[in-house]
């Protein structure tokens, strides 16, 4: 799922995660979150938001509901009428097949590899790595992340198939792949 960086798709967290990229991950759903400030990246979102802003709030509604008939009027144009190049100027409905997969009931934890050391992350989010506490991120509590050597003291994090950062062990850090830290705070 490709996306911009704001709420709710991202946050500061190890890995840029938030609650709503967690819940995707556990169904499969692969968040890409597109360079910070580079709008570019996202361009069909982008003059989505640029259409919705000019047909709906430019002048703002009177009040919610008229202000709320817009925004369903510019929906349903949209999705059933307006045609676009991708689907060769067919609206997306027209092209829409819903998907075969089902809503699980319950969530799977995450499956890891053998060779991977897997660690339940605890409801303040942090692990024990022999018998120290390492910060990880409560995002993740109550969830396992699996961890895999790729030099002496050096594991990669992952949250199933998304790699979230580096543990380094010396340092008990976790390191994300922009250089910043999940730092243990209790030390």
């Amino acid at each position: 799922m490709r996306t911009d960086n704001g709420v709710p798709f991202a946050s500061m967290a190890l890995g840029r995660l938030c609650r709503l990229s967690v819940w995707w991950i556990k169904l499969g759903i692969l968040p890409d979150l597109i360079e910070p400030a580079s709008p570019q990246q996202n361009g069909r979102h982008e003059r989505m938001h640029r259409d919705l802003k000019a047909e709906t709030t430019i002048p703002p509604a009177g009040n919610r509901s008229a202000q709320q008939r817009r925004f369903n009027a510019f929906r349903k144009d949209f999705n059933e009428v307006r045609p676009h190049e991708a689907h060769g100027q067919r609206p997306p409905a027209s092209v829409y097949e819903p998907s075969p997969r089902p809503m699980p009931c319950k969530l799977s934890p995450p499956e890891y590899p053998a060779h991977f050391e897997v660690r339940k992350v605890s409801t303040n989010g942090g692990i024990r790595w022999s018998s120290d506490w390492v910060n990880v991120s409560h995002l993740l509590g109550g969830d396992f992340i699996g961890l895999e050597e790729v030099a002496d003291d050096v594991w990669a994090v992952y949250f199933g198939p998304v790699a979230l950062g580096w543990l380094h062990v010396r340092q008990l850090v976790i390191l994300d792949h922009d250089g910043s830290s999940s730092r243990n705070p209790r030390r």
